[in-house]
């Protein structure tokens, strides 16, 4: 019984140097890093929006606007 244990115990020890090795792997990699690119990213993606969103005094027809392109994308989509 107490080999198992032992067994077990060495087990569970060497599971967890390899997992800490493992994070300390990946954490190598600098967050800060990796948020700027994303927020880059991000910016140029904003830059790209061709016309900007404004408010109609008519809500009706904002709506019914917003419907119809919806529908061109879906059908740009399903390639009708």
């Amino acid at each position: 019984m107490d080999r198992r244990f032992a067994w077990l115990g060495a087990a569970v020890g060497a599971l967890a140097v390899w997992h800490w090795r493992r994070r300390k792997e990946i954490v190598e990699e600098d967050p800060a890093d990796a948020l700027r690119a994303k927020l880059e990213e991000s910016r140029a993606a904003t830059e790209d929006v061709s016309e900007p969103l404004t408010m109609d005094a008519d809500p009706d027809a904002r709506r019914k606007s917003v419907h119809e392109d919806a529908r061109a994308r879906i059908d740009e989509l399903r390639g009708e």
